[in-house]
């Protein structure tokens, strides 16, 4: 049950311990808690079952408590990352969660495309800023971006997460990290054969995954740009599409 000072938290899954699959805390045991709802709808989203709304009626509703509960049964107790995902995780109550894991020892990391920014950013251990480029068809409010580092008042680990398919979204990469110097860059190559809701262990055109990946080194490094970390989705790398690994 939740009530107004305790608003309930909408929950998509919660799953692990696995490791994290990409970006700054890639191999890391974690624990995730994916929240239901996304302000964005990237054209390829492959996390769709926790944004489309046509998936809502999956998404159950659950007080912090309850959904610390869990983290607790996944991890045995024993403190582990937990990771906040979605769709987008800052439009859900995550306040009360974080402060309730860091009594009992536990870190939390939240990744976001940074429209939507919360005061409890500030009391993330990591917070990862993945503004969307022009492949998913999305428009970034800079503004809004910047509001997010503002929250985060300089307190957690930040980093800046790209998403690359093509040319224009490797110049939109470059020109995200001028803007944000302070910041360090992960590059990540896209999948271009995302999950279908309900096929989730679908097909994967893993070679293709591969080709841009090393499409992406090349240009990586030929521009000579040396503060750049290039880095795969390990989990699609062990399991495809697979769902809850």
């Amino acid at each position: 049950m939740t009530c107004a000072l305790h608003p309930g938290i909408r929950v998509s899954e919660i799953f692990g311990p696995t490791i994290q699959g990409e970006g700054v805390l890639i191999g890391l045991p974690t624990v995730f808690v994916r929240t239901g709802g996304c302000d964005y709808r990237c054209s390829w989203c492959d996390s769709l079952h926790a944004v489309d709304r046509r998936f809502r009626h999956d998404w159950e509703m659950m007080s912090p408590d309850a959904v610390w509960q869990k983290v607790i049964a996944l991890s045995g107790g024993q403190p582990v990352m937990v990771s906040l995902s979605g769709g987008n995780p800052a439009i859900q109550p995550l306040g009360q969660l974080i402060d309730r894991g860091h009594g009992e020892g536990y870190r939390f990391a939240l990744e976001t495309q940074g429209s939507v920014s919360k005061q409890w950013f500030a009391d993330l251990d990591v917070l990862v800023l993945s503004p969307k480029p022009p492949s998913s068809e999305m428009t970034t409010d800079w503004a809004a971006f910047d509001a997010c580092l503002e929250a985060a008042q300089d307190k957690p680990q930040m980093a800046l997460k790209l998403v690359v398919f093509d040319d224009d979204d490797y110049a939109y990469a470059k020109d995200a990290a001028a803007r944000y110097p302070q910041l360090p860059v992960y590059l990540q190559p896209g999948n271009h054969t995302p999950p279908r809701p309900g096929d989730e262990d679908g097909f994967i055109d893993m070679a293709g995954v591969m080709r841009r990946m090393e499409w992406l080194v090349e240009k990586v490094t030929r521009d000579r740009w040396f503060e750049a970390r290039v880095l795969p989705q390990l989990h699609v790398l062990l399991w495809g599409n697979k769902r809850g690994v």
